[in-house]
């Protein structure tokens, strides 16, 4: 199958590198905006910049340009798997509208507020944007636990495929399950990508907690309490309790809030070494999604009368209204109550 991957950021160019290596033999292309990166792309073998040392293998073709070049005509591909930033997604949807090729989106977190003096003032959820920018597409998400780096070095690895539409989950499965590189099929599409965004939020906390050398004990109560949040928050917005269980929720939640690869879970370390946010964001060089999206998840879940404690302490932290140690005392404050997932 002719594979299609949109981004050639480090998730991107590691699922394209995977699919090239699939024994199935399927044809990849790595698309990038940046006609300069993908010619040096194309010329060094390497993605330097998000994936130094390891080389993209022969038969991946890199190109460049604008992304309409690509879509012109039809037929250009089986699989289109979007791999840009949150807040790029509803640009590239929109662009791909009329394509009949399934689409899937590797992005986690939630589209900042477009209008905050409107009806909903807050973010939306991938599949949310996908519905406004481009409802007629076959789409859906590529998430669960994965740090690029292992991805593109070929250590194991689950995914989780969701999507609606079967065809979408099978295009998924059929592209990218391997050797080493596992794909479940989920159909809960907006539980999945609730986990995805809110495991960020969560790993800032915990790196917190670690960098204030709080103790293995506070590691595990924020990790099991935070997927309580995650639950209780996921089924408001139309998720299933068993997805938060799973690659997409407790999968990700672990991998994100205790791995050292884990840019969320960096800044909450940074914090508590006294970095300013901006130091903190600045020092890491690429995207950390739970800083973005930390705001619209307490927002979306006071909009539908979720209570999520860590997060509202996480977002006070990244506002400058509460010191490390302010947040952890207002969470060891708060009132005893009977453990509920």
């Amino acid at each position: 199958m002719k594979i299609v991957v949109i981004g050639a950021g480090a998730f991107g160019t590691a699922l394209a590198v995977s699919a090239c290596r699939n024994q199935a033999g399927h044809a990849v292309e790595l698309w990038a905006r940046d006609e300069v990166q993908a010619a040096a792309l194309q010329a060094e073998r390497q993605n330097a910049r998000y994936l130094p040392g390891i080389p993209l293998p022969h038969a991946l073709k890199v190109r460049g340009g604008p992304i309409a070049t690509l879509v012109a005509g039809g037929g250009w591909a089986d699989l289109v798997v979007v791999a840009t930033p949150m807040a790029g997604l509803r640009e590239i949807l929109t662009i791909l509208r009329g394509s009949s090729a399934p689409i899937a989106w590797l992005c986690k977190g939630f589209e900042p507020a477009r209008d905050p003096a409107a009806a909903r003032p807050f973010g939306l959820l991938p599949h949310e944007v996908q519905r406004q920018a481009a409802p007629e597409l076959l789409a859906g998400a590529l998430s669960g636990p994965s740090f690029a780096q292992e991805v593109a070095r070929g250590q194991p690895t689950a995914l989780v495929a969701t999507s609606r539409h079967a065809g979408v989950r099978d295009a998924l499965v059929a592209a990218f399950h391997g050797l080493t590189l596992r794909v479940y099929a989920n159909d809960d599409l907006p539980g999945v990508e609730v986990g995805g965004a809110v495991k960020n939020v969560l790993a800032i906390a915990t790196g917190l907690a670690d960098g204030m050398n709080l103790g293995l004990n506070a590691r595990a109560a924020l990790i099991t309490r935070g997927l309580a949040e995650m639950s209780r928050f996921g089924q408001a917005l139309g998720g299933r309790a068993e997805t938060f269980m799973g690659l997409s929720g407790l999968g990700d939640l672990v991998l994100t809030a205790t791995g050292d690869l884990s840019r969320n879970r960096r800044v909450g370390l940074l914090l508590a070494e006294g970095k300013t946010l901006e130091e903190a964001v600045k020092s890491l060089g690429h995207v950390a999604e739970g800083v973005y999206c930390a705001r619209t998840v307490l927002e979306r879940a006071r909009h539908v009368g979720v209570e999520m404690p860590i997060t509202e302490s996480v977002v006070a932290l990244l506002n400058g209204e509460l010191k490390p140690i302010e947040a952890v005392v207002a969470l060891m404050g708060r009132d005893p109550k009977g453990e509920l997932l």
